[in-house]
């Protein structure tokens, strides 16, 4: 007896996101984890194999595809990319930016992992079965996975990892799927069992995203010294790369497996370069210092077009899976008032940003969910460019020039605030700038500050120390978004840094992440996107185009809706073109 078709979402890290900048905060999964979804359909007890189901696709616009194999005298050479942002740790779930997310990505392998069209495929789990009442997932596990010191990996490292999860004193973003599940068990080395409290419709997705941790190496460390531990810093995986060196604002390398049990890597070694300029990191790309970034979009439109970019390099673009926003701290009492947030949304020109700072690559975010997917509702509020209507509601909410200076006040106080992002986007900086523009018209003192990378995420996001900020998120088919948005993800390392609280959101999270049928699931989120579009906790601002740019020696990469680095260690170089040295 078949159960009713289920639906699950998908995608883990951010790679689509890592591919349009390397340093984006990101959402859920492992990685990522920042988390680029998949809507698939599984019926219950049936193969990975069978389980398939093919996703919306992306256009990509792309040099032709190399899709030939490499010969053994090819293997060799090495890779460089650009980060403008370098790593917090390398233990997976323990860090929240994609800068740590593309590096654990290369050591470590998951459970299930995606193909270029995003369908979901076996990795570490050679199949699985899910059970009729859709709360228990059973992983059957390969048996020829070792971790890189050369020791058995098994179910053991999966229990393990799930323990570490659980416990109150490791800090993560993304304890929350761990807390919903009932329990583990390991009946054997290659079977892992997880069985949830209650049906999870993302459960494979966020339990797929697993690669154990190396029991033998970590099992006797306290899990409140987890982050000082070696594998913070020198990690021992069971993915297609080793670790090989960190360099704290340098770089970070990696080198092939080279007893990796799938296929590749067939490049040696891959090094990511800290570089937080994005212009600096575009003259490394002409010299041959680095290999791939993510182009800005002056330097796709006006700055590649050129004999020698165009002989020497493959550049792509497609949809970007994320969305830039104005994140507003609610614990400031300047935010609190809904007229504030509304008043400052109708202020600032997103057309103007998308033309002015992407040259046209962007359309204009409307709320949290992707446009042209299953639950975006494309009938919530628009805060269309109305500076009088601002006004207005400003002036509603107290705020007016009582001294003629030129800037609104209330009781006293001056309406000024500071607005931060991260040092080496130039594009969340430039934002920044006609924002502040737009809003000194309007008597509004827009104070910018740009922060490094990681001193942005751990001492202010973190901290909840800011008035705005200037960041973005991943976006996917599926809406499940309860990390970001439920009250109770508003701790020090969680990912609801804004302190959003809404009894109606948090009702509809918790029902919409239990319910299968993705007609009412389509209800929930509608009606979800209509309450956040009324609030504007965020000022939502455009959804850009991806634009990663590839030397042309690298063959292998075979575009998809997952962009282009989704099968990085099945990338190869022919011989006569090997130009790096270990």
């Amino acid at each position: 007896m078949k159960s009713p078709l289920v639906q699950l979402v998908l995608w883990i890290v951010i790679r689509l996101l890592i591919n349009y900048q390397k340093a984006s905060m990101v959402m859920t999964g492992r990685l990522l984890p920042v988390l680029f979804i998949l809507l698939i359909t599984i019926s219950c007890h049936k193969t990975a194999e069978e389980n398939s189901s093919k996703a919306t696709n992306v256009p990509i616009t792309s040099a032709a595809e190399v899709t030939t194999n490499p010969s053994t005298k090819d293997y060799g050479d090495g890779y460089i990319d650009g980060s403008i942002g370098d790593a917090s740790n390398l233990i997976p779930y323990l860090s929240a930016d994609s800068a740590s997310s593309s590096v654990q990505d290369k050591i470590y392998s998951s459970l299930i992992d995606f193909d270029k069209d995003l369908n979901i495929i076996p990795s570490l789990a050679k199949r699985w079965d899910i059970s009729e009442d859709q709360r228990t997932i059973t992983f059957h596990l390969r048996n020829d996975v070792k971790w890189h010191d050369n020791y058995p990996w098994t179910s053991a490292d999966l229990v393990f990892q799930y323990e570490v999860m659980v416990n109150p004193e490791v800090p993560s973003a993304y304890k929350e799927t761990f807390l919903l599940i009932d329990g583990v068990s390991a009946p054997s080395k290659y079977t892992f069992i997880v069985t949830f409290k209650e049906p999870f419709a993302p459960g494979l997705v966020r339990v797929g995203g697993m690669s154990g941790l190396p029991k033998h190496l970590m099992g006797d460390i306290k899990p409140i010294d987890i982050l000082k531990s070696s594998q913070a810093r020198n990690p021992v995986g069971n993915g297609p790369w080793k670790f090989k060196e960190w360099k704290s604002q340098e770089h970070i390398t990696v080198e092939a497996n080279k007893n990796f049990w799938n296929v590749g890597p067939y490049v040696r070694w891959a090094m990511t370069r800290i570089i937080p300029d994005l212009a600096t990191q575009f003259l490394e790309l002409k010299s041959g210092s680095i290999d791939s970034m993510s182009l800005q979009p002056i330097q796709y439109k006006k700055q590649t077009d050129t004999k020698f970019i165009k002989a020497n390099f493959n550049k792509y673009k497609y949809t970007g899976n994320a969305y830039t926003y104005i994140g507003y701290n609610l614990k400031k009492p300047l935010f609190q008032d809904v007229r504030v947030r509304q008043a400052l949304s109708y202020a600032i020109d997103k057309k103007e940003i998308i033309e002015g700072v992407l040259l046209g690559l962007g359309v204009v975010a409307t709320g949290p969910i992707r446009p042209g997917t299953w639950a975006y509702n494309s009938n919530v509020k628009k805060y269309n460019y109305n500076p009088s209507r601002a006004l207005e509601l400003l002036s509603e909410a107290g705020w007016k020039d009582t001294d003629a200076d030129g800037v609104l006040d209330k009781q006293g106080k001056s309406f000024e605030f500071e607005l931060m992002t991260n040092q080496g986007n130039v594009s969340r900086k430039k934002t920044a700038e006609i924002i502040q523009h737009r809003l000194k018209k309007l008597g509004i003192i827009v104070k910018i500050r740009i922060i490094e990378w990681s001193a942005f995420i751990n001492s202010f996001i973190n901290k909840r120390k800011f008035d705005a900020i200037i960041l973005g998120w991943s976006l996917g088919v599926d809406p499940d978004q309860y990390i970001i948005w439920h009250s109770s993800k508003t701790g020090e390392h969680e990912l609801n840094f804004i302190s959003y609280n809404n009894r109606h959101v948090d009702e509809i999270l918790d029902h919409a992440r239990k319910t299968f049928d993705n007609a009412q699931r389509k209800k929930l989120y509608a009606r979800f996107q209509e309450i956040i579009a009324k609030e504007q906790p965020y000022t939502f601002l455009y959804v850009p185009e991806a634009l990663p740019i590839v030397s042309n020696r690298f063959n292998g990469i075979v575009p998809g809706p997952a962009g282009v680095s989704y099968n990085f260690e099945k990338w190869w170089v022919r011989k006569a073109q090997h130009r790096r040295s270990f």
